[in-house]
């Protein structure tokens, strides 16, 4: 069964919902960011227990399909800002669409409506966390940052 997980944004993340998943007693096959595969297929107290423990570490279990979707965009938002071959071959628009197989305006629309923020303005967020996270560990220069996030 795949669990749909949010506020999963790093490995250290991957490693708690696993860790804490496994501990009541199902085996993880796969850990991916907002996404974990167990190969049982809990009943519906064991998914309330799940969603406890999810929530005691500030992760929230995904059942609607618009919840779902938004983040999934976040993730893939995530994922431009953090790998720099992504962000050279796509522009957010096209990068979005396609690897989400949807239209980019209904994408935003949904984002926008629910979030109460854009998806540029989310992605801008998120590369000023990027550019921070940079600075506190002297990883970059200011020039290179400027260059790096664009």
């Amino acid at each position: 069964m795949i669990l749909h997980i949010k506020n999963m944004v790093c490995d250290r993340c991957n490693w708690v919902v696993k860790t804490e998943l496994e501990k009541l007693g199902f085996t993880v096959t796969r850990v991916e960011l907002g996404e974990v595969a167990i190969a049982e297929e809990p009943d519906a107290n064991q998914l309330a227990t799940i969603s406890r423990v999810m929530e005691s570490f500030g992760f929230e279990m995904i059942s609607d399909k618009s919840a779902h979707l938004i983040e999934q965009i976040k993730q893939k938002i995530l994922a431009l800002v953090n790998e720099p071959e992504l962000r050279e071959k796509w522009n957010l628009s096209d990068y979005l669409s396609r690897s989400l197989q949807r239209d980019y305006s209904s994408i935003s629309k949904l984002f926008s409506e629910t979030e109460s923020i854009t998806i540029e303005q989310y992605y801008i967020l998120q590369k000023i966390e990027k550019a921070k996270e940079w600075l506190v560990y002297g990883e970059l220069s200011l020039t290179q940052i400027a260059y790096e996030l664009g």
